[in-house]
């Protein structure tokens, strides 16, 4: 395996060396769960989701962790809002996270730590940095000094006295230096709090990811990855405070996705143009959403609109069908004859699925290139339609075409779950026999009833040369 990753820390693509030989230390900043993930949300967490398939798929071990920020300044508001406490906000949010992803076909992390489960841990790593000089206390508050890490910058690749502060970095005449960042929060009346050695109060929002990163994964990650608007401030204070403490790189690769626009517009909330996960999958098919965000390289920006959404909803309809088609001859009765097709022999197959196959590994191991990925696999889509056109096509043709699509689907994860919707397929081809001996029968009322069930169920039945084939819609 030779993957090249763009460096976000060197500006450059660069050959990928795990630090332990076989393994993958790998850290994805996650929610601040006060709402429900929205579709900026989810470009990070279908993107990543596929890198540390790829990364498996090639037999490595990824120990995937992403982080839950389950105390912040926008829990404490929502559950003001609410009339409840922070840890309900939190839980009923981190339920709600679980159920996008999975509709997204997203696999869980290996590990999805709290904040609030690592306070001591983040104590620690604050006491840490106040005793060799990185840190200090004002009146309650704990601080870092930008100042004395040399290197601050380094990842956004900005000149420290450039920088403009502000976003999620505390101004206040308490610091010493307005670059200063937060370390400890001083709790505030009927704010959520911790005891501490500078009095109650909770974690700034930087040191959380420091502290469960190093806990799980060590003092230097292999990849670290995020959207691009965490660069700065949040990955460069990230690196400042791990790397003061440690003395070693956080991370030895850092990976940044791009901005998901709304119809040409930057997602804000200012515009209310924010569309969360759980809306748009009532809308469009989850696969569809993973192509539209895979169809397009991660680090360049995405437009949301109902016309690219409309061109991802095609592509996967026709990935689907082929993929059916093939289940559906595969699965015939009458197909099992293992002559020799028109088109020719299972040797030439063969040689053309594993240069297809080659080419996606070559497009995946350059960056993870998704779009050149996906071209490979319409390449296969089109070798498939063409393969299924001889009605004499041998069955292990077909089952080496299936394979093929199973191998590639299981890193980009494009075709529809077995058994999704409320039908699980046995239940479907159940139902398929019953209404074909109700239309014998002439029981027309029991066979409009079940068309009349499969339609709703967005089941499409056609008539082949091997029988009735179904679909999902």
């Amino acid at each position: 395996m030779t993957v090249s990753i763009y460096n976000s820390l060197t500006r450059s693509k660069e050959g990928f060396q795990p630090i332990e030989q076989g393994k993958v230390n790998m850290y994805v900043c996650g929610p601040t769960v006060y709402d429900y993930i929205h579709i900026g949300n989810a470009r990070p967490i279908i993107f990543f989701d596929v890198v540390r398939r790829y990364l498996e798929d090639t037999g490595l071990e990824v120990q995937y962790v992403v982080n839950f920020t389950d105390v912040d300044d926008k829990l404490i508001r929502k559950a003001d809002e609410l009339g409840t406490t922070v840890p309900e906000v939190a839980e009923k949010f981190i339920g709600a996270f679980y159920e996008d992803i999975e509709a997204l076909g997203v696999r869980k992390a290996t590990l999805n730590p709290r904040v609030t489960e690592h306070i001591p841990e983040i104590i620690a790593f604050i006491a840490g940095l106040v005793e060799k000089g990185y840190a200090y206390a004002s009146e309650g508050d704990v601080y870092f000094r930008t100042a004395s890490f040399e290197d601050y910058g380094k990842l956004s690749h900005q000149n420290i006295d450039e920088l403009q502060f502000g976003i999620r970095v505390e101004l206040g005449d308490r610091k010493e230096n307005q670059g200063d960042f937060v370390l400890w929060k001083g709790a505030k009346p009927g704010e959520i709090k911790w005891d501490s050695p500078w009095g109650p109060g909770r974690p700034g929002w930087h040191i959380e990811c420091s502290a469960m990163a190093r806990k799980y994964l060590g003092d230097t990650l292999d990849i670290h990855g995020g959207g691009h608007d965490l660069q700065f401030p949040h990955h460069e204070c990230e690196v400042a405070q791990s790397e003061s403490l440690t003395g070693k790189p956080f991370s030895n690769y850092w990976m940044h996705n791009g901005f998901v626009h709304i119809n040409n517009e930057k997602m804000s909330k200012s515009l209310g143009n924010g569309i969360t996960v759980k809306e748009i999958v009532k809308q469009v098919k989850p696969q569809a959403i993973r192509y539209f965000m895979l169809a397009t390289h991660y680090r360049s920006p995405l437009n949301f609109s109902d016309d690219t959404i409309a061109q991802a909803e095609n592509s996967i309809e026709r990935i689907a069908n082929c993929y059916s088609n093939l289940k559906h001859r595969l699965n015939a009765e009458d197909n099992t004859a293992a002559v020799e097709s028109e088109f020719g022999s299972l040797d030439a197959l063969r040689s053309k699925l594993a240069d297809i196959q080659a080419q996606f590994h070559a497009k995946m191991e350059d960056d993870f290139s998704t779009p050149d990925a996906i071209t490979a696999l319409f390449e296969l889509v089109t070798e498939a339609n063409v393969y299924l056109q001889d009605q004499h096509a041998p069955v292990e043709g077909i089952k080496l075409l299936v394979e093929a699509f199973d191998k590639l689907d299981n890193v980009l994860g494009l075709l529809p779950p077995a058994g999704g919707d409320d039908l699980l397929d046995d239940e479907i081809e159940g139902l398929i026999v019953e209404r074909t001996e109700a239309r014998k029968s002439k029981n027309w009322a029991r066979a409009d009833e079940i068309r009349d069930l499969l339609i709703e169920k967005n089941i499409v039945l056609e008539d082949t040369p091997q029988g009735i084939r179904w679909r999902r819609k």
